[in-house]
């Protein structure tokens, strides 16, 4: 686990890390504020969201502990902007996800080549960041509209 530089990638995975704890409290505020017929689906989704963004941050947080760090305890920024219908939630959680995604792009250009482990790391978050990205873009589509969203 050398040759790349340890200090870089452990501030981008504590920024990954505070991201995805932005992410669970970002998921968990949406599903209290879900109201209409569709209400009891989309906060299971919303949930499911927070749980996701748990599990990539005890990931993280794993990470910067196997290298001999300390996991930062902040929390990556939380938007409020009191708009609370649907698509502006979707919206609001469409930008939260490409700036995760970014995070894992930045971890995975300090790496590849030089640690299989935090390569394929940030290959698989970028992956599921891509899939998540997709399924907002879908959710956010009027039905029978087939072009992407955004």
């Amino acid at each position: 686990m050398s040759g790349y530089d340890k200090a870089a990638v452990l501030k981008s995975l504590n920024r990954i890390l505070e991201l995805e704890l932005a992410g669970v409290v970002r998921y968990t505020h949406y599903s209290f504020m879900v109201y209409g017929y569709n209400r009891i689906p989309i906060v299971k989704w919303l949930r499911e969201q927070g749980a996701e963004s748990l599990n990539h941050a005890h990931q993280a947080g794993e990470l910067i502990a196997n290298l001999g760090e300390h996991p930062s305890l902040a929390i990556g920024p939380l938007l409020e902007t009191h708009n609370h219908d649907i698509g502006a939630i979707l919206r609001e959680s469409l930008e939260h996800e490409k700036e995760s995604l970014k995070a894992y792009h930045e971890l995975l250009g300090l790496v590849e080549g030089k640690s299989v482990m935090l390569e394929e790391y940030a290959r698989t978050l970028i992956y599921q960041e891509e899939m998540h990205l997709g399924e907002v873009d879908k959710m956010l589509r009027k039905p029978g509209d087939i072009a992407a969203a955004h």
